[in-house]
């Protein structure tokens, strides 16, 4: 590529505007220690530039002095230009006219020295003279027909710009097809084309329909050869004429090269565009307009494709799947959530590190085998999303199956050492309703947590759960293995790749001989010194042999047993019981403890009317009591979780959206669900201190939640650079190890009701009694 890059300098020096160039080099000897010098037109197209002038900041500035000028109300202190400086640089940008007529301006960068900035005035006087030599120069320059020719280019190459705007938008690859058809007709040019190999777009265009084969070859010819030199110069080719002794050999065509970059990252793509030898050869506008769009594309990549997996980013994911919705097409639509197994082990046994080219492994499996009109995004971490439109669910099936053993056959190692990776699904059907989008994702995740629970590794499709029946009716027999996932009531699906750490018999007898036992975590308001008085109530299971059970296995175990919602009403009964004896007190304490509702209660038809009785009976002050359920499961079931919000609410009771930020769910969706409190997902907090795509999460959710006034409380806060990145962002209260850790529930009641007045001992209740005995 030697021999071209030679000529490519000739050339490009050829393309400049020749007959300016001692205007130019006049300026350079009045201003020595200019880094950059430009002559730009009355469009702000360049027509002369000093050695080493890069960069958009002097361009951009010319446009808007160009554009104030034009303007019907012009600033009077900045007819003539204006001085702009930054980061100890000033950029001066003078306006050329004659008489009323605008020609053109000149645009002159320097570096501050001494700290000391030389005022507008001051310039002017120094380039008054190379300033109107040029000006006169510029007159005669342009007569009438050429300004008027001009006038029409410039207008085309505005309406190709503009169009790009929206074309190239969302990063579709019809979008940019378009792009490159507009370009070759716009510059008058036989055949097009856009390539970014990383992101799977090649986009191509021929004028004429008898030459799209040979067009065809030709870029097959050159692209691989263009790319490789463009990665190297980082910047654009023109050749009006081939070089002799090329690599690409003798070529009758005039070729356009412009590399697809986002500021000083590595190149990422191509722009080409061709002529015939005996057309007009490219000029210096037509070059920078092609600059232009392909600064545009590389914006709109930077933004719509994540930079770790080179998949779409989750709003350009959720966007061009919103927008196949909105098609109004009756077809079956399918969407899948992927996350991938055990990446916490590899992180933790390896280095961050690898887990990071794990996922960049997974994500180009997945990437490489997309088919054409699947749309697949890396949505937060280690999970992703796909959207499969106009698919049957047995077709995703299989082809989410093929995934699997895809990567499942991965060859990966480090340090000689073969690490094994694997991938669970969910799939969902996207339903007709108000939101589909986002109800698909999140039955999804729903079906992909049910994929995990029973061995990881597959594919698990969603299917509406049956209506649960109430706690009164007989267990269900054993025999079968009733619902599965872990977020919300699943269907019945036989296994015998898992087996239960808690078997249903063991929850049934647990909660028939209240072998269960709370404890309450510690929730501080940050910016107080107060000791702690709001707490979230959790459960804790007593075995047959007095052993405590881990909450993740017996938790697990009753919502694949469909058992969750009986243990809710044993927790609501307990705490009401205990809160209720020493109630007043507690109220006037300021205390308040938070609940924990299962996604099988939410969905539970009849958890409502059982909950509304509970808490008429004990009749708590209102600010003592509040519920909490995850974001997951009340999008999975938003009517009914509405219902349940509205009912708790009328009686004076809050509730709280958990983990949110964790799911996929739109944020539309907190208009129908009128939750007081938002609990930031864990997994976003344990990331705060050092991740930055994490605090800009948090910040949106902080910000989300002040214009909408909840509260917010930060989980798993476990470090003091956790909890001090928490209030920096505007977290209202932390929870967490850091804070303290969970503690039964008498004690920490004894404790704040320890000298309280008219209170002697916190329990006395009926089931307290039984419980002491």
């Amino acid at each position: 590529m030697a021999t071209i890059l030679d000529d490519e300098d000739t050339v490009e020096a050829q393309s400049l505007s020749t007959s300016l160039d001692p205007y130019g080099q006049l300026m350079k000897m009045l201003m020595p220690r200019a880094l950059c010098i430009g002559i730009y037109d009355r469009m702000a197209t360049p027509l002369w530039l000093s050695d080493g002038c890069e960069g958009p900041d002097l361009p951009q500035l010319v446009e808007e002095a160009l554009n104030a000028a034009r303007s019907p109300d012009p600033d009077p202190s900045e007819r003539d230009g204006f001085a702009r400086s930054w980061d100890g640089e000033t950029a001066y940008v003078f306006i050329l006219r004659e008489g009323n007529e605008l020609l053109g301006a000149v645009g002159l960068s320097c570096r501050d020295g001494s700290g000391s900035v030389r005022p507008f005035s001051l310039m002017v006087g120094l380039l008054r003279p190379a300033l109107q030599v040029l000006t006169r120069e510029l007159v005669n320059q342009n007569p009438v027909p050429d300004t008027q020719k001009n006038a029409r280019l410039r207008d085309g190459d505005l309406a190709l710009l503009l169009d790009s705007n929206g074309a190239a938008e969302e990063g579709e690859s019809d979008d940019f097809g378009q792009l490159v058809r507009s370009c070759v007709d716009h510059l008058e040019c036989s055949t097009g084309a856009l390539f970014v190999p990383e992101k799977k777009i090649a986009a191509t265009y021929s004028a004429s329909a008898s030459q799209r084969r040979s067009d065809a070859e030709l870029l097959d010819r050159t692209q691989r050869h263009l790319f490789a030199w463009a990665q190297v110069q980082r910047r654009t080719l023109t050749l009006n004429k081939a070089p002799p002794n090329s690599p690409l050999g003798t070529l009758p065509y005039k070729m356009l090269a412009c590399p697809i970059r986002h500021g000083s990252e590595p190149v990422s793509g191509i722009l080409l565009l061709f002529r015939p030898q005996s057309a007009a050869d490219f000029e210096l506008r037509q070059v920078r307009i092609v600059e232009m769009l392909a600064r545009r594309i590389a914006y709109v990549l930077q933004n719509s494709y994540d930079p770790a997996t080179g998949l779409l980013t989750r709003p350009a994911f959720e966007r061009r799947a919103l927008a196949t919705l909105a098609e109004g097409k009756k077809d079956r639509h399918c969407v899948g959530y992927a996350d991938v197994d055990r990446l916490h082990v590899i992180n933790d046994n390896h280095g961050m590190h690898v887990g990071d080219q794990a996922l960049a492994r997974i994500a180009e499996t997945i990437r490489i085998n997309l088919p054409r009109n699947v749309i697949a995004s890396r949505i937060s971490g280690d999970r992703f999303a796909l959207f499969l439109p106009d698919t049957p669910e047995h077709a995703a099936e299989e082809f989410f199956g093929s995934l699997v053993d895809t990567i499942e056959q991965l060859d990966f190692s480090h340090e000689g050492q073969r690490i094994a990776l694997s991938m669970s699904f969910g799939l969902a059907v996207v339903p007709e309703t108000r939101f589909p989008l986002s109800h698909a994702l999140a039955t999804a995740e729903v079906a992909c947590k049910s994929a995990k629970h029973l061995g990881r590794g597959r594919v698990e499709l969603y299917q509406e759960p049956p209506t649960p029946q109430p706690a009164a009716v007989a267990a269900p027999s054993l025999d079968v293995v009733p619902t599965l996932d872990a977020v919300a009531a699943m269907p019945m699906i036989e296994s015998h790749r898992f087996e239960d750490a808690t078997p249903a018999i063991d929850l049934r007898e647990a909660i028939a001989n209240d072998r269960f036992r709370m404890e309450a975590q510690s929730i501080v308001k940050l910016n107080s010194k107060d000791p702690p008085r709001r707490f979230e109530l959790l459960l804790r299971m007593i075995d047959a042999a007095g052993e405590s059970v881990s909450p993740d296995k017996f938790i697990l175990s009753a919502e694949r047993h469909g058992i969750a919602s009986d243990m809710d009403r044993w927790v609501i009964q307990y705490a009401l019981e205990i809160l209720s004896s020493a109630a007043p007190a507690l109220q006037g304490l300021g205390a308040h403890f938070a609940i924990n509702l299962s996604s099988q209660s939410v969905s539970d038809e009849n958890f409502p009317d059982f909950l509304e009785a509970k808490l008429r009976e004990y009749e708590l002050p209102p600010g003592l009591l509040s519920f909490e359920i995850t974001e997951t499961a009340a999008v999975a079931n938003i009517v009914r979780a509405e219902t349940l919000i509205r009912r708790v609410q009328g009686l004076g009771h809050g509730i709280a959206l958990d983990d949110f930020g964790r799911g996929l769910s739109s944020l539309t969706y907190l208009k129908s669900l009128p939750v007081s409190d938002l609990k930031i997902d864990g997994a976003l907090i344990r990331d705060l201190a050092t991740g930055s795509r994490s605090q800009a999460t948090v910040t949106a959710i902080v910000q989300l939640a002040q214009s909408m006034n909840l509260k917010t409380t930060a989980e798993s806060i476990e470090s003091e650079a956790i909890l001090a990145a928490v209030g920096r962002l505007g977290v209202d209260y932390a929870q967490g190890f850091a804070i303290g850790r969970p503690r039964a529930l008498e004690s920490v009641l004894q404790e704040m009701l320890r000298g309280a007045p008219g209170v002697t001992r916190v329990s006395g209740s009926p089931l307290m009694s039984r419980l002491a005995g």
